[in-house]
């Protein structure tokens, strides 16, 4: 009976470390990350409201990269990877259905697409959005792409 009980102390004292580690660790992870601009309501994307950044030093590594694949046309890493942004959390301005396109940035340690995308416009694109919480908020920014 004593050895269970130091078995399901041990236990805890692994758990709570865990999630004293993991809550550091996101807490880290929140400093790091650029704050996420929410867009503004859906029909108020006057010039006021849209301020593209003109320099892309906000977006990650990773972004750079799937950048990179869009400007060579692919191939991408996900399927879904080009597909149609249906835009249906409204966050993005009202455009024609298939105008959006979505890919994925790469999350480092996650074994899945994760929460991370840019947003293309036109084809080709013309217009460009960073999302890291998937689809919550979208920060714009403008290219200049040379062919």
């Amino acid at each position: 009976m004593d050895s269970r009980r130091k078995q399901t102390r041990r236990t805890w004292a692994w758990l709570i470390a865990g999630l004293v580690l993991l809550g550091a660790w996101q807490l880290l992870q929140r400093e790091q990350a650029p704050s996420p601009v929410a867009a503004p309501a859906a029909g108020q994307w006057g010039e006021a409201a849209t301020r593209p950044n003109a320099a892309l030093d906000f977006l990650p590594a990773e972004a750079h990269a799937t950048l990179a694949l869009i400007d060579r046309g692919g191939p991408y890493p996900y399927r879904q990877d080009g597909t149609t942004f249906h835009n249906r959390e409204r966050l993005l301005p009202e455009r024609p259905r298939g105008h959006y396109r979505e890919f994925t940035v790469d999350t480092p340690g996650l074994g899945h697409r994760g929460p991370r995308r840019i947003v293309t416009g036109g084809d080709p694109p013309s217009e460009w959005y960073y999302t890291d919480d998937h689809y919550n908020s979208f920060r714009e920014f403008q290219r200049d792409v040379r062919p």
